[in-house]
């Protein structure tokens, strides 16, 4: 998102707006957010794992890794592609690793235990999450492009279309699952 000069991630905004406001650098509010973050976990009983921390470490070695491949100063058809490839793939790859179950990271835990805590689907938390971590951050100061408004509205409903596809299932769910919904004492099929 950073290449397409369209406007980065709404918890980016929040950072740059919180750094208007704050001694903090950009880089020390991510992490600070990040630990508040996994506090709001304690009220859904979401505990971190392996992955939570593993989610930590990969974002930011991927995304320096990333910004030195990805050209800048591209033609406005290369940054359109690369905004809608951005929400595409963001969204896929939440759904990879929230569905192999092996722990979100601490913004993605906040989507799921709120999902699971509301009974709301994934698809709208998480576009309430993004609208309003963009709405503060823009009120802080922070710059907001069509496409962090773009990701905004449709990380949450492309990582819900991917969900099921990477859905890891127990045995016992499986087997559940391929008889088909339990509707009252009959199995539909």
């Amino acid at each position: 998102m950073v290449r397409t000069s369209l406007g980065v991630n709404p918890w980016s905004v929040l950072y740059e707006g919180l750094e208007h406001h704050t001694p903090l650098s950009f880089g020390m509010i991510s992490a600070l957010l990040g630990v508040l973050v996994l506090l709001l976990w304690i009220p859904l009983k979401q505990k971190p794992t392996l992955g939570t921390i593993a989610n930590i470490m990969v974002v930011g070695s991927s995304s320096d890794l990333g910004l030195s491949l990805i050209p800048q100063h591209l033609g406005l058809a290369a940054r359109v592609g690369l905004l809608v490839g951005c929400v595409v793939l963001n969204g896929l790859s939440v759904a990879v690793y929230v569905g192999a179950r092996f722990g979100p990271g601490p913004r993605d835990g906040l989507m799921t235990g709120t999902s699971a805590a509301t009974g709301r689907s994934i698809r709208l938390v998480r576009t309430l999450i993004e609208l309003t971590v963009l709405g503060v951050g823009w009120l802080l100061g922070g710059s907001v492009g069509v496409g962090t408004v773009l990701y905004a509205l449709m990380v949450g409903p492309v990582t819900q279309f991917f969900l099921p596809w990477f859905a890891y299932r127990r045995t016992a769910e499986r087997s559940v699952a391929a008889a088909g919904p339990v509707i009252g004492r009959r199995i539909r099929r």
